[in-house]
């Protein structure tokens, strides 16, 4: 049987959300009103109406049904459903507002009936996702596929599919492509006696004439043909495919966050971050800067010339952490603990990474970010310039950061080894951007600067 289930778990989703909705509504209306008797006599009946209309508006727009097998993930799954509630609750708001009847409704109903649908559908999801991935480890719900082609992509398809047996794609063979030995009449065979869901087509190694025949022989059979290039190599890139007319181009990201919408998201978090910080922070900077003024003469903060994105250089801004005179003695890199340049104050300031909060004013102006590899001296950059230049100059297309994974992970680099190993940890924030993992990393310095573990 092929195609198992096919959209089944789209209706179950909708048609459970459409209920538990419905069930949330009225579950709500009798914690606040303690009577179900009435409810049918009310405006209420109406009100529920507009919901049920609502939703089915809001998750036509928003898509909230539209996955594959393999963006099922319950992270998924919430992201989209929580975009929906979202989504339904400012309508309905806007409704009530402009119909000048919100209050004639309660709000603690009208509250509790999301809270209920939240977690009713959060549940339920959870409780899919668990079942479904049991359900298909134990065999059961698999597609059929086979995969034309012998070599290495070949092999990765097969070993794709063979790690993640949740996914639910069962092997049923590979077939050689080689022009001499291919015969499209060998191939129907298998898809015939197999009844294959799927056939992979390794494109590296296929003519133009042997991909048509497959589809041909997909189309007879209502097997779904799927091509694979062989984009190894590249892909860390983040490639993506558009559409110019008719032809497919393939676009490499030579920078990260190089999409506006990145680009937009990311630097509305650092404003609006770097603006919560400077006003509720205010405290904390006066503290600061009244603790350097009495316990060491100078000025209270420190500017140095780093490498920044592009590799300009820009003057980064410090609490002042050292003696006014700390670059008559000879040395570049701080020497940890001992270092007779660092002031008293200097020390917890540096372990607590205090000294780093004026550097919100880099990120206001442009220059930095919150979340980024960290910017360099110059002889630090000429150093990894030598040591890893290719995967130096990635690092030069973003924003320097405040904190980055590498800081967090190897802290202060003194030496070569350190600054590669540090450059290896920041690589890995550029293959994927997100607000979250901004986030993440964010709550991972706090708790660096809680327990003073800051180099």
């Amino acid at each position: 049987m092929k195609n198992h289930y096919l959209g089944f778990l789209h209706k179950v989703h909708l048609w459970a959300d459409v209920l538990l909705l419905n069930f949330s509504f009225l579950l709500a209306y009798v914690f606040r009103f303690e009577d179900i008797s009435i409810f049918i006599d009310n405006q209420y009946v109406n009100l529920l109406l507009v919901a049920n209309l609502v939703w089915v508006f809001t998750i036509h727009i928003l898509n909230t049904y539209q996955f594959t097998r393999l963006s099922y993930h319950f992270n998924v799954q919430l992201g989209t459903f929580l975009k929906a509630v979202l989504a339904h609750g400012a309508v309905m708001m806007a409704f009530l507002y402009l119909t000048k009847q919100g209050e004639e409704y309660s709000r603690y109903q009208f509250l509790m009936t999301y809270g209920l649908f939240v977690t009713l559908s959060t549940t339920f999801r959870a409780t899919s996702v668990i079942f479904l991935k049991m359900y298909r480890q134990a065999g059961y719900n698999f597609n059929r596929f086979a995969i034309v082609g012998k070599g290495d992509l070949a092999s990765l398809i097969r070993e794709f599919y063979g790690e993640r047996k949740e996914l639910g794609y069962r092997y049923y063979g590979m077939l050689s492509p080689e022009q001499d030995i291919f015969h499209i009449d060998t191939l129907e065979e298998m898809i015939r006696e197999k009844q294959l869901d799927y056939l992979y087509c390794c494109l590296n190694e296929m003519t133009d004439d042997q991909v048509r025949q497959v589809i041909q022989l997909g189309e007879r059979h209502k097997t779904q043909i799927r091509l694979v290039p062989d984009f190894r190599g590249f892909m860390t890139n983040m490639a993506t495919i558009e559409y110019h007319d008719m032809y497919p181009i393939i676009q490499v990201n030579t920078k990260p966050f190089s999409s506006f919408n990145e680009q937009t998201v990311k630097r509305t978090f650092d404003l609006i971050f770097s603006c919560i910080v400077m006003i509720l922070g205010a405290p904390v900077f006066f503290f600061v800067w009244a603790a350097i003024k009495i316990t060491s003469p100078g000025p209270v903060f420190f500017k140095q010339q780093r490498s920044g994105r592009w590799g300009e250089m820009f003057y980064i801004y410090k609490f002042r952490s050292m003696y006014t005179n700390a670059d008559t003695m000879g040395l570049q890199h701080s020497q940890g603990d001992g270092d007779p340049r660092i002031t008293p104050i200097g020390r917890i300031l540096r372990k607590s990474r205090l000294d780093e909060l004026p550097q919100f004013i880099n990120v206001l102006k442009g220059e930095m970010s919150v979340v980024g590899p960290r910017p360099l001296y110059k002889y630090d950059v000429e150093m990894l310039m030598e040591a890893a230049p290719h995967d130096f100059q990635r690092l030069l297309t973003v924003k320097p950061g405040i904190t980055s994974i590498g800081q967090i992970n190897v802290g202060y680099a003194d030496t070569v080894a350190k600054n590669v190993e540090r450059l290896r940890y920041d690589l890995q924030y550029l293959k994927s951007y997100s607000v979250f993992d901004d986030v993440l990393l964010i709550f991972r310095t706090v708790q660096v600067m809680v327990l003073g573990r800051g180099q």
